[in-house]
C-alpha cells in the first residue's frame, strides 16, 4: 500500500508492504494521504490522487481539509491523541491567571517589587463550551482543583447543557473555555452577545478554534475592561502585524501550539500507522470524520 506523508513522519514498525513516499511525488498508486497542516498546495494535490482511498489528518480539528477531500475519500482525524496536550495548556493558563504570572513578570522587567495577594483555583466556576474528549482532559485536570464546571456542547445531555443557553450561563463563570470545533453553527458563537453576558473580570479562554470567536467582539470587551483572553488560537491566524490583539493588555497569546507536544505530535502519528494497517487488513477504520 503507498502512502503519501509528511516530512519527519516515522516509519515505527510499519512492514515494508506499506511504503511511506513524500509528498507531490508520484502520485499513481497512493490510497492513503496524510496532508501536512495547512498548505494550500498539499490541499490541492489531493485532487491529483486518482488511487485515494483515506486521507487521515494528525489533528483533532480537520475542518482546514474537509472540503479538498474528494468525494467517496473516507476522512478520519486525530481522535483524542492531542488532548492531553491542550488539556495542559488550558489548565496552565487557568493557573497562571489565578496566581497572578503575568503580572509578575510584568514587575519583573519593571524592576518593580510590588506584593499582590493571588487566588486559587478551588472554588472557581470554569464554563466549558465544547465537551468533546479535549473537554473531558480539561475535566480531569481541573477536578483536583476543587473548581465548579459548567459543560456546555451542541446537545443536552446528563450533566452537559446546550449550547442554546450559552449566553445566559456565561455570567456566572470565572473562565469560559472555548473548546468547540470550527463549524457553519460554532462560527462565531462566542461573539457580541455571549461576549456581552459574560462577568465582569471573567477570563475567555481559546484552545478550540479562532472563528469560534468573534475578533471584533473580543477586541472590544478586552479594551473595555470586561473582560480578559488567553488565546492559542485567532482568527485570523496567523495574526497580522499590528493587529490590536497584540499589543491589548489582558491578553495572553501563544501561536497555535498547544497541542504541539513531541508526545502528542508521537501519538497522532502512532495513530496514523495503525490507521494503515487497518486499511490494508480491510478492517474498519477509527475517527471517521467524513
Amino acid at each position: 500500500m503507498r502512502c503519501w506523508v509528511p516530512d519527519g513522519f516515522e516509519r515505527g514498525g510499519l512492514p515494508e508492504a506499506v511504503e511511506l513516499a513524500a509528498w507531490f511525488g508520484d502520485p499513481a498508486g497512493v490510497r492513503f494521504a496524510i496532508p501536512p497542516w495547512g498548505s494550500e498546495d498539499v490541499l490541492g494535490a489531493l485532487a491529483r490522487l486518482p488511487d485515494l482511498e483515506v486521507v487521515q489528518v494528525l489533528s483533532a480539528g480537520y475542518e482546514w481539509v474537509a472540503d479538498a477531500v474528494p468525494e467517496g475519500v473516507t476522512l478520519c482525524n486525530a481522535g483524542d491523541t492531542r488532548s492531553p496536550a491542550v488539556a495542559q495548556w488550558v489548565l496552565a493558563v487557568l493557573l497562571a491567571d489565578v496566581l497572578g504570572l503575568q503580572r509578575a513578570d510584568g514587575q519583573r522587567r519593571a524592576g518593580r517589587w510590588e506584593h499582590w495577594r493571588p487566588s486559587e483555583l478551588a472554588g472557581r466556576h470554569v464554563l466549558i463550551v465544547g465537551h468533546g474528549s479535549i473537554g473531558r482532559a480539561v475535566e480531569r485536570r481541573l477536578a483536583p482543583f476543587g473548581v465548579r464546571l459548567t459543560r456546555v456542547a451542541r446537545r443536552a445531555r446528563p450533566g452537559v447543557e446546550p449550547v442554546e443557553r450559552l449566553a445566559e450561563l456565561v455570567g456566572d463563570a470565572d473562565a469560559v473555555v472555548v473548546l468547540a470545533p470550527l463549524t457553519e453553527q460554532t462560527r462565531g458563537l462566542v461573539g457580541e452577545v455571549v461576549i456581552g453576558a459574560m462577568r465582569p473580570g471573567a477570563l475567555l479562554v481559546n484552545a478550540g478554534r479562532g472563528a469560534v470567536v468573534d475578533t471584533d467582539a473580543l477586541v472590544a470587551a478586552v479594551k473595555a475592561g470586561h473582560i480578559r483572553a488567553a488565546l492559542d488560537v485567532t482568527d485570523p491566524e496567523p495574526l497580522p502585524e499590528g493587529h490590536p490583539l497584540w499589543s491589548l493588555d489582558g491578553v495572553l497569546l501563544t501561536p497555535h501550539n498547544s497541542g504541539d507536544t513531541p508526545e502528542a505530535e508521537a501519538a497522532a502519528e502512532a495513530l496514523a500507522r495503525g490507521q494503515m494497517l487497518r486499511h490494508r487488513a480491510g478492517l474498519p477504520l477509527q475517527h471517521v470524520v467524513g
